[in-house]
């Protein structure tokens, strides 16, 4: 048994990872990897709540997801990779914790409402508006200390916490309340200038890319539209341009450069965007050649998953029975 405190983080898969994953998630499990005990989960039911038509989308996305991870460098030797729907625990828990929350704790998750209301009205089922459930027994089921994760999923977390305090003062105080860590940057937008990066917007750089479409994605990228011409003055707060070099861009005197003859109107798009392609490809570059590595070698894919997946489900049995046991629904007949 570990001494180390736990983390549960995961990702829904809906297609390959982009930098926004790595610059809010991945970047930090890295760092926590050594340190804790962490249970990365490949959530696939919660996948299944706007993508129920869509079922091979999701099992290359279960796979891609899976590669990414070991492409960034997480290490399956010193972390745990978990598909949830490998672990049936997780769809009791979330039933069971679902009749002890209010119906109004859902309805006022601020991240939830906004993910509704882009949906058709025929993805809006009952299964996808109770995903926040899934993830605080996410959460639980592992016992978690601690949970990073991008700034849009805060919400969540706090959720967790109201759930673990009820569930704790009506039956029995076993679960512990996690902490929140967001990542180094909260949130990146998409190149199109959109707070919501979504691969279906076509507006992301995904970790598989090659060079040519990272040149031709950070050239179209949008920047400040109020600047005609590169002698304009232009605006570097909440420009993605300008996002993606803080994020990426290791040269640190550089990006204070560009940024100061930007705002003075001494420098062109063009010039900052080829020197932020430039750095974005090296910082790709060796994900790309493990992503090939990982892709002609697939059953180390599949052990990554199945050493994890197999560990969660130890724990996973051990939470159960003391939720059961908690709740007296583990022995009815022996009252008989």
């Amino acid at each position: 048994m570990s001494n180390k405190k736990r983390i549960l983080t995961g990702i829904r898969p809906t297609g390959a990872l982009h930098l926004g994953h790595y610059a809010g998630a991945l970047e930090t499990w890295l760092e926590f990897q050594d340190s804790y005990e962490c249970f990365f989960l490949i959530a696939d039911y919660q996948a299944l709540g706007d993508n129920f038509d869509d079922i091979d989308k999701i099992t290359d996305s279960v796979k891609q997801v899976t590669i990414d991870w070991l492409s960034v460098g997480l290490d399956p030797s010193k972390s745990n990779f978990v598909i949830q729907s490998y672990v049936p625990e997780h769809a009791e828990l979330t039933m069971l914790l679902s009749f002890v929350t209010p119906l109004g704790m859902l309805e006022r998750n601020p991240t939830l409402k906004g993910e509704l209301d882009q949906l058709s009205i025929e993805k809006r089922t009952v299964g996808f508006f109770n995903y926040p459930m899934s993830q605080v027994a996410d959460i639980l089921l592992p016992r978690a200390d601690l949970v990073p994760v991008g700034e849009d999923q805060a919400p969540h977390i706090e959720m967790t916490r109201e759930v673990v305090r009820k569930f704790n003062r009506i039956f029995e105080p076993i679960f512990k309340e996690p902490d929140t860590k967001i990542g180094r940057v909260p949130r990146l937008k998409g190149i199109d200038g959109n707070n919501k990066m979504s691969k279906s917007k076509g507006n992301v750089i995904e970790l598989r890319f090659s060079e040519e479409q990272v040149n031709k994605a950070v050239m179209s990228m949008y920047t400040d539209p109020k600047r005609l011409k590169a002698t304009d003055p232009g605006t570097v707060e909440g420009n993605p341009l300008f996002q993606y070099h803080d994020a990426f861009n290791p040269d640190k005197e550089k990006v204070d450069d560009f940024k100061k003859r930007y705002r003075e109107g001494k420098v062109g798009d063009v010039e900052v965007k080829k020197d932020l392609a430039e750095s974005l490809n090296n910082f790709l570059s060796p994900i790309r050649e493990k992503r090939e590595y990982y892709e002609n070698n697939p059953k180390e894919v599949e052990d990554a998953l199945m050493s994890g997946t197999s560990k969660a489900r130890e724990i996973a049995s051990e939470t159960m029975k003391m939720v059961r046991a908690a709740m007296k629904i583990d022995s009815y007949t022996s009252k008989w």
